[in-house]
């Protein structure tokens, strides 16, 4: 009971002013208290629109790979749509013309075969020896037009030709000749096809034989002409400089 007592002499007693004042005060909201939950709940609001954007850079990253597809897609489709390129036809071959059935493809000649479609001057150079001075000759000689056509020519006209040709010497001019000053009949004749050959090969023998310089030279395979031969015609295994000639040149340094 005395504790009882002493409590309730310890508690001041409070007046009905003041009690009404406290209630008043406590009936009052507090605007910075009230305040700050609001800001506090309309942060979050920010943070949620912030967290849905990243969606948003999904898309717009997304539409790229769409774009470049459909970029390659028209890209394949515009080089299926590019022309090919033109083929490159073979040319094939000409065919001979039909000249008749008495044309002669092919005619012999001083032991050659000249092409009937060609013409007579151009005709006769295809023989080894006979050149275009030579032909237009012979074909003034025969009295056959020059410019016609071999393979036209009559068996009769290509006799005569063979004939004119082998008597050339006779109806030619010396500087027109071939072969002058014969080494065995000392007279000007003319040569033709394989007599060429033969006569040079025999007159090389003969160099030989007498041993003069053309025919030395001809036997080691050396120019015949005067040409020189240090830089040009270098033949063999004894090729560059020799141990001799730059012992020599070390010497005279």
């Amino acid at each position: 009971m005395e504790d009882a007592s002493k409590s309730n002499k310890e508690t001041p007693e409070v007046s009905d002013e003041e009690a009404e004042d406290e209630s008043v005060e406590e009936s009052q909201p507090e605007p910075e208290t009230k305040e700050t939950p609001e800001e506090v709940k309309e942060e979050p609001e920010e943070t949620e629109e912030i967290e849905e954007e990243p969606p948003e850079e999904q898309d717009i990253e997304e539409e790229p790979e769409e774009a470049s597809e459909e970029a390659k897609e028209e890209a394949a489709e515009a080089k299926e749509e590019k022309p090919a390129k033109p083929e490159v036809k073979k040319e094939e071959p000409k065919k001979r013309p039909d000249r008749g059935p008495d044309f002669k493809y092919i005619v012999r000649l001083s032991n050659t075969d000249v092409d009937g479609e060609k013409n007579v001057v151009y005709g006769l150079t295809s023989i080894k020896g006979i050149g275009l001075h030579m032909a237009t000759l012979i074909a003034d000689e025969t009295g056959v037009d020059r410019y016609s056509k071999i393979g036209d020519l009559t068996d009769a006209q290509i006799e005569k030709l063979q004939e004119v040709i082998n008597n050339v010497n006779k109806n030619a001019p010396g500087w027109m000749l071939n072969h002058r000053k014969d080494y065995e009949t000392g007279k000007d004749i003319h040569l033709i096809s394989s007599e060429i050959d033969m006569r040079l090969r025999d007159e090389i023998n003969i160099m030989k034989k007498i041993r003069s310089y053309r025919g030395i030279r001809h036997e080691r395979g050396l120019p015949v002409r005067g040409q020189r031969t240090r830089a040009n015609n270098r033949r063999g295994l004894a090729l560059g400089v020799s141990k001799k000639r730059e012992i020599v040149a070390e010497n005279n340094k």
